[in-house]
């Protein structure tokens, strides 16, 4: 008998305990970045996953409801799978996701390749130059996203600066066809996502040890070999974050390839406007969007995994 009041003892001390640990601001403090993420995250996406397993109609709103009333006062309920079938058997749709991955991939190789020695010197630049060069990363923010693809289509264009520039000095003898073209659309998505790149990677180089280097060179390391053994693998999440923040949004752009890129080479978020306001078809349209948001979790969840071994390692 005493056992078991001692266990209860035991038992209700510890609720105190975690009552007088629990304070209301905490919850407050988490429930507004959860409420958001509700409202205008988990919310459309219920919305769009309803709508993506309708059927096509001519009426207001465009597709079938989920939920009817027979005959007999039952509820039924209409699921049509059909149309996530379809994207995988029409071309058009496969050919757009592979381009769109393919242009995120190598958009995001080419910001990395330019943006981890901006990133570098910036961490390794003194306080004073290391803010001005911060706020010239951060400048184009400053300006219009679309105003800056227009600038682009001004230099780009066969009588644009770039190309009467290039045959005021006779370096060529006809304009070069720079716009609507790969390389177009590569140019304005790898100045318009650069700063996403060089952001994450500043945070992570600027927290660096630089002893780890004196101490490598110590050890007869030359700088080359010490950068590749030190700091490129402490360097890694800052890579991951930054690829992502890149590779993420592209897959799903739609300014910058509508207005550089050829009228043949669809990115998915082309095709899903289309579906959504040209054709009408809101149900295929949101099942692309559902699948394109499926394939950028695969990204996402591989990222957080690493994140978390980073974690257990440092820990």
């Amino acid at each position: 008998m005493g056992c078991l009041k001692s266990r209860g003892g035991q038992r209700l001390s510890g609720v105190l305990a975690r009552l007088r640990q629990w304070r209301p601001g905490r919850g407050l403090v988490i429930a507004v970045p959860m409420g958001w993420l509700l409202l205008f995250f988990l919310a459309p996406f219920v919305i769009d996953f309803k709508i993506s397993l309708a059927q096509v109609q001519v009426a207001i709103p465009p597709y079938t409801p989920m939920f009817e009333w027979v005959q007999d006062k039952a509820l039924a309920i209409r699921l049509h799978w059909h149309n996530y079938a379809f994207l995988f058997t029409d071309s058009l749709y496969i050919r757009s996701y592979i381009y769109s991955l393919q242009v995120a991939a190598v958009s995001t190789l080419f910001c990395l390749l330019l943006g981890y020695p901006m990133a570098y010197g910036i961490a390794r630049a003194e306080p004073a130059t290391r803010n001005l060069l911060l706020m010239l990363v951060v400048l184009p923010f400053w300006t219009s996203f679309l105003l800056r693809v227009y600038a682009w289509m001004g230099l780009l264009r066969n009588n644009g600066l770039i190309n009467n520039a290039l045959l005021s000095l006779g370096l060529i003898d006809t304009p070069i066809q720079m716009m609507q073209t790969d390389f177009s659309v590569y140019i304005g998505i790898v100045y318009s996502y650069l700063p996403f790149m060089i952001l994450p990677l500043y945070t992570n180089l600027e927290k660096h040890d630089n002893t780890l280097l004196e101490a490598a060179a110590d050890l007869g390391a030359r700088p080359v070999t010490a950068f590749l053994r030190v700091t490129l693998p402490l360097s890694l999440p800052g890579i991951l974050a930054g690829s992502l923040l890149v590779f993420i949004p592209v897959v799903g752009e739609y300014v910058i390839p509508s207005l550089l890129g050829r009228p043949d080479q669809l990115m998915i978020g082309r095709v899903l406007s289309d579906e959504f306001f040209a054709n009408r078809d809101w149900p295929v349209a949101s099942a692309v969007a559902i699948l394109m948001l499926v394939f950028l979790l695969l990204p996402i969840m591989l990222f957080q995994r690493a994140q978390q071994r980073n974690a257990a390692g440092q820990t």
